[in-house]
C-alpha cells in the first residue's frame, strides 16, 4: 500500500475514502486490489477500513471503524445514536450493528444502503469532538439509543457511562429535555433514568440487574458484607437482605492461577454461605434463560424463609 495513503488512514483511525485514496494516486481498481489481497475491508460503498484494525475490533468497534470510514468522506457530518455511542466507547447491547447513523446536512431523514442521515441537531452543547470526530455527547447518545432501541438496550449504555463518569444523570435528562420528546420515546427515556444504576460495572451485571426487575425483585449493587472478623466480600447484588446474586462473566478457571482463583472464589462462598447468606451465580447463558433465573431465585428466596421461619419457631 503507498506509504502515504498509508499514513494518512492510521491519522484517520484506520479508515480512508475512495476520494483519499485518489489524491494518493491509487485509483478505485487499486482499492479493489488491495481489498482482494487483504489489506483493506470495504465497509461501504467508498469507505474502507485497514485489514488490521478491523481484524482486531470487536462488534462494536467495527461499527465506529465503519462510522469513521463513512465520515471521511461526508464533510459536517455528525455521528448519532449508537454510532455516537460506539465511537464513545461504551457498550451495546440488543441494538443491530450494521448501520451508520449520522447528522447530517438534510431537512428530513434519508436511508440507503445502510447509512441514515437526519437532520442537525440545533441544541448548543449536543455535538463534541472528544471521539476525534464529530459526534453528539454521551449523554444525547444515550438518549438517542433509548428512543429508537428501547430503555433496555440503552440502561447497558448508560449504567456504563455513569461508573465510568463520563455523564451524569442530570445531563442525560437535559438531553431529553432539550429533543422535547413525548409520548412512547419520553416514557422509554423515563424509564432508562429510574433504572440507571452506576455501581453496575459491566454488561453482565446490568442485565443481570434488569432481569431481576424484571422478575420482581429488588436488587442493590455491590453491597460490602461483613461478619464479626471483619469485611468478607463486596457481592454483585443482594435480594431481600439474604440472597447474593454473583454474575461471573469469565469462567476462566484452567491453570494454576485459574484453579487458585477458583479455590478463593470458593472459599468466599463459604464464608458467606456461614453467615446466613444463600448464593445464586449466575453466567452469561443464564441471562438468555429468564426462567431458569427466575427458578433459581425461588428456590434460594424461599430457602431464606424457610429457615428464617425455622428460627423463629426455635
Amino acid at each position: 500500500m503507498d506509504l502515504g495513503l498509508l499514513d494518512q488512514a492510521r491519522a484517520q483511525g484506520g479508515v480512508l475514502t475512495t476520494g483519499q485514496a485518489g489524491w494518493h494516486g491509487v485509483t478505485p481498481r487499486g482499492l479493489t486490489r488491495l481489498v482482494n489481497a487483504g489489506e483493506l475491508v470495504r465497509v461501504r460503498k467508498g469507505a474502507f477500513v485497514l485489514a488490521g484494525a478491523w481484524t482486531a475490533a470487536k462488534p462494536v468497534e467495527r461499527l465506529a471503524l465503519r462510522t469513521r470510514a463513512v465520515m471521511a468522506g461526508r464533510a459536517g457530518a455528525v455521528a448519532a445514536g449508537e454510532c455516537a455511542v460506539a465511537l464513545h466507547g461504551l457498550p451495546l447491547w440488543g441494538v443491530p450493528l450494521e448501520r451508520v447513523l449520522l447528522h447530517g446536512d438534510v431537512t428530513r431523514t434519508r436511508s440507503r444502503s445502510g447509512l441514515t442521515v437526519i437532520p442537525q441537531l440545533s441544541t448548543v452543547g449536543a455535538v463534541s469532538s472528544e471521539t476525534g470526530v464529530l459526534a453528539v455527547t454521551s449523554a444525547y447518545a444515550v438518549v438517542q439509543l433509548c428512543t429508537a432501541h428501547g430503555h433496555r438496550a440503552a440502561l447497558i449504555a448508560l449504567d456504563a457511562a455513569l461508573h465510568s463518569r463520563r455523564v451524569v444523570l442530570s445531563e442525560v435528562v437535559r438531553a431529553a429535555a432539550c429533543l422535547s420528546l413525548s409520548g412512547s420515546d419520553l416514557w422509554e427515556v423515563e424509564q432508562m433514568v429510574r433504572l440507571a444504576d452506576p455501581s453496575c460495572e459491566s454488561v453482565g451485571e446490568s442485565r443481570t440487574r434488569l432481569l431481576l426487575h424484571d422478575l420482581g425483585y429488588a436488587a442493590r449493587s455491590q453491597v460490602a458484607l461483613s461478619d464479626a472478623h471483619g469485611f468478607v466480600a463486596r457481592v454483585d447484588f443482594l435480594v431481600e437482605d439474604r440472597v447474593v446474586v454473583e454474575f461471573d462473566g469469565l469462567m476462566k478457571y484452567d491453570g494454576f492461577e485459574g484453579r487458585a482463583a477458583l479455590a478463593a472464589e470458593k472459599r468466599r462462598e463459604d464464608r458467606l454461605r456461614s453467615m446466613g447468606f444463600v448464593v445464586v451465580r449466575l453466567v452469561w447463558s443464564d441471562l438468555e434463560h429468564p426462567e431458569r433465573v427466575a427458578a433459581l431465585m425461588n428456590r434460594a428466596v424461599a430457602q431464606i424463609r424457610r429457615t428464617g421461619a425455622e428460627r423463629s419457631a426455635s
